[in-house]
């Protein structure tokens, strides 16, 4: 190896200057917009994940074992490396790392040098998983992670989980940790049974995104049925529907039915029909048969 003195490559501003001039610009950020229910978004490819500080990188310099080997992103996003200084990483791909190394070294260093970095250790992203999950927490987000990889890593939904996971992107300027979610803030709402059967497997999830899990709604079935209590509310359900569920009407009930139902903070009590559709938290009562 041939080393020309005095050279010193300091790839440390908003994009990596080579020593030969040439100038690799970190990739745009994402589009903060996210689309909104159900909307499958493509996958990313893993190769356009940005490095950020605290992720461990394998660089391999082909030919050159003292050049080669771990390392991890410092704080202030950059990574020391034998001969040129301090190397610019953070927001930028692997690819990017790649070339700027090769054009810096080729520059009185290497000849025609071959290099090649992965991350191996993912920490400068994170996600966070709350609701009804197995294991809620804050977890490392590898790239390329999709709503199916983070719900596994989360040890998957509970028992007492809805139908829908519900997902907040983090806001520029706004503390990290877990934000608040519910159907009407969440930017986006994917249907759980979608999730599961892989209709929605290529939802990729962002640095910062808090995934929510809503325990699923119920309405209870009352009076004269088979298994009066609480059921499982699905969009869209009928009073028939609910009546079905909680196994009949008994030979004491009739086709009389009532909703209980909270409107404006006052429980009302509605007269209904079987076609009726409720809401969640309604109570059906069967009446018992007129003598």
């Amino acid at each position: 190896m041939t080393k020309i003195p005095g050279i010193a490559v300091l790839l440390v501003c908003a994009a990596v200057e080579t020593a030969a001039g040439q100038t690799i610009q970190p990739a745009p950020p994402a589009d903060p917009s996210a689309p909104k229910t159900g909307t499958v978004v493509s996958v990313v490819p893993s190769g356009d994940y940005r490095v950020g500080p605290q992720d461990v990188l394998n660089i391999t310099v082909y030919g050159e074992e003292q050049l080669s080997g771990r390392i991890r992103v410092d704080n202030d996003g950059t990574f020391p490396f034998q001969y040129l200084n301090r190397v610019k990483a953070e927001g930028l791909t692997t690819i990017q790392i790649e070339s700027a190394l090769r054009t810096a070294l080729a520059d009185g260093y290497l000849r025609n040098p071959q290099i090649s970095v992965e991350v191996v250790e993912y920490r400068s992203q994170s996600v966070f998983v709350t609701g009804e999950v197995r294991l809620p927490n804050k977890y490392s987000l590898p790239g390329n992670s999709t709503l199916m990889d983070v719900l596994t890593l989360a040890g998957s939904v509970t028992s007492n989980a809805g139908h829908w996971v519900l997902i907040t992107r983090a806001r520029e300027g706004t503390p990290q940790g877990p934000a608040a979610v519910d159907n009407g803030a969440a930017d986006l709402r994917v249907s759980l049974k979608d999730i599961q059967s892989g209709k929605a497997q290529n939802i990729t999830i962002r640095d910062g995104d808090t995934i929510f899990v809503p325990k699923a709604e119920r309405v209870w079935v009352v009076g004269h049925v088979r298994n009066a209590g609480g059921i499982t509310y699905e969009e869209g359900m009928t009073v028939f529907e609910a009546i079905s569920a909680a196994g009949g009407i008994t030979e004491k009930g009739s086709n009389r039915f009532s909703i209980r139902r909270l409107v404006n903070g006052r429980m009302r009590e509605i007269d209904a029909k079987a076609e009726d559709v409720l809401e969640p938290g309604d109570q059906v009562n069967v009446r018992p048969r007129r003598l």
